[in-house]
């Protein structure tokens, strides 16, 4: 595929939100995700993890799924979602019967962040003594095991599979009636980067998610962040075509806050607008942006935030 050819007009673009989970649902978090909704944020996600890095590895973290049927009930509008699952501590029988109920509880409002998952405390808190956390290539293996047989189990009633992996069913299968209230199910963002991952991303993603290019993160510029990020979109493109797929019809999720230039879209609207209109230009959808947390490296002005959210998507038409 040729990186430079004319690009097609850019789609819509939206913009959604994550909300960490490490406040009490009674002590602020409820609010945080009303807030949300009642400045017209596309999505809200949630990280799902057990616990994540400095300064929140030693205070309080709560958990994915039960923060989201929190955060169901007490909206009505606004999707919600996890950014990113993965199979480092889940199991996609049980995953799969905890989505569609998800899905039930909200009126279809769930989308499933997913990937393949990392290193750290996700990786091993389930280990054995001693054991080794999965290398790259080992967590590789088991996410193109993952999200097929969550695939199946979401869209079909009865599942039976025995793999490398996972297995689902026995005799007698796994079960998941009635099924999501979105058909054929609820969304998949798959998070990749790699040959493999893109490749899941293609055949199974309505959404494709990516935080841009690691290496990058510390000493590399933002032209050649939008570099990277324009060749994985390519390869996105060139796995899609493989299967016969529009390139252009899978979604294209950038999650904010990792690229080089991480703290300059938040700092006004004008920064954010020039930022946003760049990755608009990449064929992307989505962008998400972290809700604001004091003396973090998520740190913004919640004012400044806030008139992004309901500000700065008009001044991209």
């Amino acid at each position: 595929m040729n990186e430079n050819a004319p690009a097609t007009p850019p789609r819509p673009l939206r913009l959604s939100t994550v909300i960490l989970p490490h406040r009490r649902w009674h002590e602020g978090a409820r609010e945080t995700w009303l807030r949300a909704e009642e400045l017209g944020f596309h999505t809200a996600y949630t990280y799902d993890h057990l616990s994540w890095r400095v300064p929140f590895r030693d205070g309080p973290w709560f958990g994915a799924v039960p923060t989201l049927t929190a955060a169901a009930t007490a909206t009505e509008r606004i999707r919600l979602g996890t950014l990113v699952t993965s199979p480092n501590f889940r199991h996609p029988v049980t995953l799969a019967k905890e989505l569609l109920t998800l899905d039930d509880i909200s009126g279809g409002r769930i989308t499933l962040g997913i990937g393949a998952g990392g290193t750290g405390f996700d990786a091993s808190a389930l280990a054995h003594s001693g054991q080794e956390p999965w290398t790259p290539r080992e967590r590789a293996d088991r996410f193109a095991e993952f999200v097929p047989l969550l695939d199946r189990l979401l869209t079909e009633d009865t599942v039976s599979y025995d793999g490398t992996f996972y297995s689902a069913g026995g005799d007698v299968g796994a079960q998941n009636i009635p099924g999501c209230v979105q058909r054929p199910r609820l969304p998949f963002a798959v998070a990749a980067t790699g040959p493999r991952g893109l490749k899941l991303a293609a055949r199974h993603g309505q959404a494709w998610v990516t935080t841009g290019d690691p290496k990058l993160y510390e000493t590399g510029t933002p032209e050649e962040s939008i570099q990277a990020i324009r060749g994985q979109v390519a390869k996105l493109a060139s796995a899609c075509e493989a299967i016969g797929r529009d390139a252009d019809e899978p979604d294209k999720v950038l999650l904010t806050g990792f690229t080089p230039d991480r703290t300059r879209p938040l700092a006004s609207v004008d920064a954010f607008v020039d930022f946003a209109g760049r990755h608009r230009e990449l064929g992307f959808t989505e962008l998400v942006l972290h809700w604001p947390i004091p003396d973090t490296a998520f740190a913004a002005d919640q004012k400044t935030f806030e008139a992004i959210a309901t500000e700065a998507l008009s001044q991209l038409d």
